[in-house]
């Protein structure tokens, strides 16, 4: 019984210790400094999860150039047989060049139809989790 209280005891005064001595005013916390290498990569804000695959740098070209029509034009603004053009491009790809497709849509400034745009990014997905 009497180890039971000492061992309370000593309890008890760390603990008492601990609150006495607890810094109650901690002010600002700093920011960790990244290497040179991280701290210069900062998302672009045009994915939904931040992308650090390097951006292309001129346009790629997936047997499609008959898409460059499209150029300057609105994600909503297409008609039904010009999303089965975007379709037909996307379905014969192989699974690799998913993302390098849409990636190069977006160098040439051709919006993926927004009707499309879930189905590339499940496909995008796909490649990436196998």
């Amino acid at each position: 019984m009497t180890g039971a209280l000492v061992i309370l005891a000593v309890t008890l005064l760390a603990g008492v210790v601990l609150y006495l001595t607890r810094d109650r005013n901690p002010g600002p916390q700093a920011e960790p400094e990244l290497p040179e290498t991280e701290a210069e990569e900062e998302c672009c804000g045009r994915h939904l999860v931040c992308d650090k695959r390097e951006p292309l740098s001129e346009p790629l070209y997936f047997d499609d150039e008959e898409l460059d029509r499209f150029s300057g034009r609105e994600p909503s603004d297409y008609s039904p047989e010009e999303v089965e053009e975007f379709r037909q491009v996307l379905y014969t790809l192989l699974p690799a060049d998913v993302y390098p497709w849409g990636a190069s849509l977006t160098v040439r400034d051709i919006a993926l139809p927004a009707e499309l745009r879930d189905e590339w990014i499940m496909l995008c997905n796909d490649t990436t989790t196998h």
